[in-house]
């Protein structure tokens, strides 16, 4: 129940939190708006107000925890640093947000209409992506090549990673992480011409 009067930013913010343990608790089929609106204390006009229905409130309440582990990596200097960095932020992302896979079930994309591609552009609505940002930082820096870059080398890494999470509903582990990065994913993205060079 909300205590005290809320208006705006803080009603809002407490609506989806309560939208958010309600689809923790009960996933994306057991989620209703009249279960938010009986856990907030509130009534469903009020959320009716702001989302139309429960596939855009689940859409705001899972953005909201997204927000709270943000993606955000500083220049390193290194793109393999800051890559695993990424990774990282995006595996801790992903245990705080294991309700987001219940979305994935046929009853949301039969009320939305719509696919998982477009599911992950509602959730990354307004936002850069991350992993496309450190690629650019590393072309400037001249680590490594545009061309290296063509699709779909620019997404391997974040494809990858969602596969992994979809397929065991869990983050890949640290050593996993890093083989995708050295194993895989620089080798493709690396001069190719300097690394011959480099073992003559």
């Amino acid at each position: 129940m909300m205590k005290g009067r809320r208006r705006g930013a803080d009603l809002e913010a407490a609506l989806l939190e309560a939208a958010w343990t309600e689809l923790t608790e009960r996933g994306y089929s057991g989620l209703t708006m009249e279960g938010v609106a009986n856990r907030a204390g509130t009534s469903r006009p009020v959320l009716a107000r702001r989302w139309n229905d429960k596939a855009e409130l689940a859409i705001a309440a899972i953005r909201q925890q997204m927000a709270k582990h943000p993606m955000a990596v500083a220049d390193r200097g290194d793109l393999r640093t800051e890559l695993l960095e990424y990774l990282e932020l995006a595996s801790t992302r992903a245990k705080g947000i294991a309700a987001v896979f219940t979305l994935f079930s046929s009853e949301y994309f039969q009320d939305t209409s719509s696919t998982p591609q477009d599911l992950r552009t509602a959730l990354l609505a307004g936002g850069k992506e991350t992993l496309r940002a450190l690629l650019d930082r590393a072309v400037e820096r001249g680590e490594i090549l545009e061309q290296n870059l063509a699709p779909p080398v620019d997404t391997l890494l974040g494809v990858l990673f969602r596969h992994h999470v979809l397929m065991t509903f869990s983050p890949p582990p640290e050593a996993l992480r890093t083989a995708w990065v050295d194993r895989i994913f620089l080798p493709l993205v690396k001069d190719h011409k300097e690394s011959r060079n480099s073992d003559e």
